[in-house]
């Protein structure tokens, strides 16, 4: 099997290895060579992470700890350390450094540089000071968003992740949409960051064949399974979503409901559950005041979410039929969901191949 070997300048892109036919990178990318990104000094990037201390900790990537830096001249940045300890860990710098700071969209996080010293491997982006979506969904900052911030973030990642599929001149997969990837910024858009797994989509492919990379729980059926990889498995991670940023639910928690009949339930069983008795309204997080929405705005949403996390990927609409039902004014008709399949694994556990992963495949069948 030959695999496709992206270069940009002198160095391999082995991480944007994608198909069984080899392409020239010209009829991939449809331009020419890619900009390098700004190399920053190792030392004041040491200096301003105070040694990389746990003070200056502010979570983890794929595959690296985050840390917030103050440098000379005033600005306060994100520095990702990667971990090398796993051997993907110089393809995923070259991958993300080399692809993602071309890439400029106000709802993905700027890359604004790299630094590579020895086996020091460090990426640096612009400083988000609301850190990310997790942590007001089902974090210390729980219960802290509106309607309004919570429709307008979905609204905003559904735009970074039309730009990276539909917009740039490549097709660009991300392979990791979640909320802990998902940064917030002063005026709270939600912006997309953490592109260590991206993936390029040739034109004249619909899937790749690829090993598994992901957060199990986010994961397309089709692609934890079977390694199927299009831009539908960013589809269906954008619809869990979805009903995590309604709900204010982890997707891989088990929940019980208030009817003492009833089993405890993942929140896409929850969510079709509710959507199919007409009872929608009850998935909104209870921290949600009912007068913020219209019901008929909260049951679009819910259908929006389980649109997305349809099987086959084929049923699964394009990020751009999305915005456009996200901002109908409600006389259009949409499709009907149907039961949703999903892969449910513990604690949310990042993997980096499906090999080593022991998979629950969960098919939401009729009670």
């Amino acid at each position: 099997m030959t695999l496709l070997s992206l270069r940009f300048g002198t160095a391999p892109l082995s991480e944007l290895a994608l198909s069984t036919t080899v392409v020239s990178s010209g009829n991939i990318l449809g331009a020419t060579e890619l900009q390098r990104p700004n190399v920053y000094s190792y030392k004041e990037l040491k200096a301003a992470t105070d040694n990389f201390s746990d003070e200056k900790r502010l979570g983890e990537g794929s595959f690296g700890v985050v840390y917030k830096a103050s440098l000379r001249n005033g600005n306060v940045v994100a520095v990702k350390r990667l971990d090398i300890s796993y051997n993907r860990a110089k393809a995923d710098f070259e991958s993300e450094g080399r692809l993602i700071s071309n890439v400029h969209h106000r709802n993905l996080v700027r890359l604004l540089g790299c630094c590579s010293k020895g086996s020091q491997l460090l990426l640096i982006y612009e400083y988000m000071e609301n850190g990310s979506l997790d942590t007001f969904l089902y974090g210390e900052k729980r219960g802290s968003l509106s309607w309004k911030q919570r429709f307008d973030m979905i609204y905003g990642i559904a735009r970074g992740i039309a730009y990276l599929h539909e917009n740039y001149h490549v097709t660009i997969i991300h392979r990791d949409i979640k909320p802990s990837n998902i940064l917030v910024d002063s005026e709270f858009q939600a912006k997309i960051a953490d592109f260590g797994l991206a993936r390029l989509l040739p034109e004249n492919l619909s899937h790749v064949s690829t090993k598994f990379a992901g957060t199990l729980g986010y994961t397309a059926p089709e692609y934890a399974i079977n390694g199927h990889l299009s831009e539908k498995v960013d589809i269906y991670s954008f619809g869990v979503v979805v009903l995590e940023i309604i709900s204010g639910q982890r997707c891989s928690d088990l929940h019980t409901n208030s009817d003492s009949n009833s089993n405890p339930s993942y929140l896409l069983d929850e969510a079709w559950n509710l959507y199919e008795c007409g009872m929608h309204q009850k998935l909104a997080d209870e921290m949600l005041d009912w007068n913020e929405y219209r019901v008929e705005e909260l049951k679009k949403m819910v259908e929006i979410g389980l649109i997305c996390t349809q099987s086959p990927a084929s049923s699964r609409p394009s990020m751009s039929e999305i915005i456009a039902m996200m901002l109908s004014d409600g006389n259009e008709v949409m499709r009907a969901p149907q039961r949703p399949n999903s892969i449910i694994g513990g604690q949310n556990a990042s993997l980096t191949y499906a090999s080593n992963a022991t998979l629950s495949f969960t098919n939401f069948t009729a009670r």
